[in-house]
């Protein structure tokens, strides 16, 4: 049987980057140290995951200052929702072609 991988974002394909997806499509936006701190993550490779995703325009950064200290609040865009929405129509349909 051939397995089809039609619909898949590349974009998704790291464990972190599908978490940093699911966690900012269920909030209205977080920060960077919830999302460090969600996902266990260092701040080099959250940093890094979240370039990837702002490269491919999918999430948003918006900076202020909180008691004189920087804050970075992310959000997914209405692109990042989309193609977010069709990879996981797409992982469902490989999940149910496998039964």
């Amino acid at each position: 049987m051939e397995i089809s991988i039609d619909g898949l974002y590349k974009a998704f394909d790291h464990r972190i980057r599908l978490g940093i997806m699911s966690a900012l499509s269920v909030n209205d936006a977080l920060d960077f140290n919830a999302l460090k701190t969600l996902l266990n993550l260092t701040d080099g490779n959250l940093a890094s995951h979240i370039k990837a995703l702002e490269r491919e325009q999918y999430i948003v950064a918006k900076k202020s200052f909180i008691e004189k200290k920087p804050n970075t609040q992310y959000s997914v865009t209405r692109a990042g929702r989309k193609a977010f929405e069709q990879h996981l129509k797409a992982l469902e349909k490989l999940i149910k072609t496998q039964k």
